[in-house]
């Protein structure tokens, strides 16, 4: 029987060394491969070879994806896949001419376009030259205005003595006057004076002497209160803005006026129907047909849309003070006097109903639409003035 001497494990006096003793036998056990690594530690060389061995592995790594990509390529040539036809480097690919004029355009809603311009056109330089315009059939004022840039109002301060403060006095061949820029154009008058008419015009003296398409000269101007200025000449005033005109005399039941249609005058009303305080729609249309309320081109009215011959209403109860034709564009009118320091204006009818003197109910029938006067065509010229407010805007005070 042979006895078992093994004897317990023992430390080598090298580090790492593991022996174990049989039959008193040292037997170092440890792999070649951790000897030589333990040897190299010994050495001082284990993070270099480290770093050497990671290089090696990453050139290993390399050279492996080199080989599997080059193996798929060649097959894919073999098996004539999608690197068949790629030329080669002795080998240039045929070039294959594209006929473009059938080929339609590739257009896209997200493009901008663009235009070659081959010249570049210098901006419009500002006028300081009053110009003319001759009114066709469709112009209003606005319009006009628009076209020129210009405010409307400009419109009317230049052309008073055409269209006398009164937009609707624009007919289809009338010539008016454009000024270059917003302001007024003034004819000059025997005995006017530079400091009258700028004051007139809110500006200073200076404003219309330094203007220079006026070609006023200081030095030969003279005295301002008399000005050296022919009558008839015709003087820029930029800026300029004055007082509109209001060409409807007031008639009360006190003083009202006289009426040739009734033939006799209408003399002084001491009684009479007293207004509600309310205002109906004085015609069967509710919307317009012409300018609207607009104090800054002096059309304080509505002009209400119809046809000759449809029925006027009285907006409220009173007394006619004004039954006759107007000289100043209103054509046939009808002035009522309400009697609680309201009065209603109805221009351009075609007949009367109602004559001056007659008291007249609300909703009561006083003529019918016509288009007399300054008008343009069939339509109601309709205000409401107040003895303390002057004229306002009806669409505040008519009931829907």
């Amino acid at each position: 029987m042979i006895e078992n001497s093994q004897s317990p494990l023992q430390k080598d006096p090298e580090e790492g060394t593991i022996k174990t003793e049989y039959d008193n036998e040292i037997v170092d056990q440890r792999s070649p491969a951790e000897k030589l690594w333990n040897r190299i530690l010994h050495l001082g060389l284990g993070e270099v070879s480290l770093r050497a061995a990671t290089a090696v592995v990453s050139v290993i790594l390399v050279l492996f994806v080199i080989w599997v990509m080059s193996k798929f390529y060649l097959q894919a040539q073999g098996k004539g896949g999608a690197y068949e036809n790629t030329p080669t480097p002795t080998q240039i690919a045929p070039i294959t001419v594209v006929n473009l004029e059938n080929v339609p355009a590739l257009t896209s809603s997200f493009g901008i376009g663009r235009l070659a311009q081959p010249h570049t056109d210098r901006p419009a330089e500002p006028r300081t030259e009053i110009t003319t315009y001759t009114i066709v059939s469709g112009d209003t004022l606005f319009g006009i205005a628009e076209k020129f840039g210009l405010q409307p109002q400009s419109l009317l301060w230049s052309n008073r003595h055409i269209l006398g403060d009164n937009p609707e006095n624009i007919f289809p061949g009338v010539e008016i006057l454009i000024p270059p820029i917003d302001g007024a154009i003034y004819q000059w008058n025997t005995g006017d004076g530079l400091n009258g008419v700028s004051k007139f015009y809110n500006v200073t003296p200076d404003v219309i002497l330094d203007w220079p398409s006026n070609n006023l000269d200081r030095n030969t101007i003279g005295d301002l209160s008399l000005p050296n200025i022919p009558a008839g000449t015709f003087v820029f005033i930029p800026g300029g803005v004055g007082e509109f005109t209001d060409w409807l005399p007031k008639y009360t039941r006190e003083e009202p006026a006289t009426s040739s249609i009734s033939g006799s005058a209408c003399g002084v009303i001491t009684s009479g129907y007293i207004g509600y305080g309310s205002f109906i729609w004085p015609t069967t249309e509710t919307y317009l047909s012409g300018y609207d309320y607009d104090p800054s081109t002096n059309h304080r009215a509505i002009d209400i849309a119809g046809a000759i011959g449809n029925p006027i209403y009285a907006a409220d109860a009173g007394v006619i003070v004004y039954s006759n034709w107007n000289e100043n564009g209103y054509g046939n009118l009808i002035v009522i006097d309400h009697g609680n320091g309201w009065q209603s204006v109805y221009a351009h009818l075609d007949t009367f109903a109602k004559y001056c003197g007659e008291n007249v109910d609300q909703g009561e029938i006083i003529g019918t639409m016509g288009t007399t006067g300054n008008s343009t065509g069939p339509h109601l010229h309709f205000e409401l003035r107040h003895e303390n407010y002057g004229a306002v805007n009806p669409w505040d005070y008519l009931i829907y």
